[in-house]
Formats: C-alpha cells, structure tokens, sequence
C-alpha cells in the first residue's frame, strides 16, 4: 500500500510539473476576471447613481412645470380679482345690502378661498414701510401726518404664491 501512496503522489507530482504554467495561467486569469468583475460593479453602481439623480431631476421638472402652470392660471385670475375689489370699492353701504351686489361679493370671496388653498397670499401694504421686494412705487406723497417711506395707499394689490412673489403691490409713499 505505501507503494501505491508513493505512485500516486509521483504522478500528482508529475502533473503538476508539468502543468505548473496552467496553475499560473489560470491564477492570471482569475486576477483578470476579479478586476474586470470590479469595474462592471463599480460601472453598474455609477448608472444606478446616474439613474435615480436623472428620476429626482425629472421629479422636480415637473414639479416646477405644474408650478409654473398653476402660476399662470392664478396670475390670469388677478385682474378678475382686481375688478371686483375696484366694484366693491364704489359701491355704498346701502348697495351692499342689495342681494344681487352680495350674491357678486360671495363670488369674489369664494375666489379669495379658492386660491388661499392654492397658497396665494395678499401682500399686506398699507402702513406698512416700504419693501421694493413687495411693493411698487408708483408716486411719493408728500405727507405730515405718516413717516417716510411708508405706504400710505394702495393702488393695486400685490400677491405672492407659495411665498414667491407674482405680482408686487403697486402703492404711493410718503415722502
């Protein structure tokens, strides 16, 4: 039996003598292969990144766009809001209690609540200090009775959408 040991660990010895190039072959080949599974992980996860930045990105496009659309639509309903603020300005105590001059100021309000819940807000103006950021100079007054710089009237009202700006107030200063 030992002799049989010893054959058999001749021939493995053979083999691997004579295949010794192979087993460096193949252990080059494996280094190759782990290098180049390497780079296609590291390729994959770049296009996995690139991906889910180009879904963000496109996320907000069109996040903006419906923003933007909404802007559009809100900023074509202001001179509607402007003419009923303009009607509801001349008209006298007594007119208001007339059912049809109600039924229209109902109008105007249900507008009003309709873009709140749209988040468009009033600027508030009058007595305020002027804030070029939400207001529009359009005549300096000169005055005793209020400070500088102080919106005495408001000659257009101004609104913001979402906390940006859409249209500034437009309103005379004391001088």
């Amino acid at each position: 039996m030992a002799e049989e040991t010893n054959k058999e660990e001749e021939k493995i010895e053979s083999e691997i003598e004579e295949n010794g190039s192979s087993v460096e072959d193949l252990q080059k080949e494996l280094q190759e292969c782990l290098k180049q599974k390497d780079e296609y992980l590291a390729g994959w996860q770049r296009a996995r990144a690139d991906f889910l930045n180009y879904k963000k990105e496109e996320a907000e496009h069109v996040s903006n766009l419906l923003n933007y659309s909404s802007e559009n639509f809100i900023f074509g309903l202001l001179p509607i809001l402007d003419s009923f603020a303009m009607a509801e300005k001349i008209l006298s105590d007594e007119a208001k209690k007339d059912s049809n001059i109600q039924g229209m100021l109902q109008i105007k309000n249900q507008l009003l609540d309709f873009l709140k819940k749209q988040d468009m807000e009033e600027i508030k103006s009058l007595g305020e200090e002027f804030n070029p950021n939400f207001h529009e100079a359009v005549e300096e007054v000169e005055t005793e009775s209020e400070e500088p710089g102080t919106v005495i009237e408001e000659i257009q009202k101004g609104y913001t959408l979402q906390g940006r700006v859409i249209r500034p107030a437009r309103v005379k200063v004391a001088k």
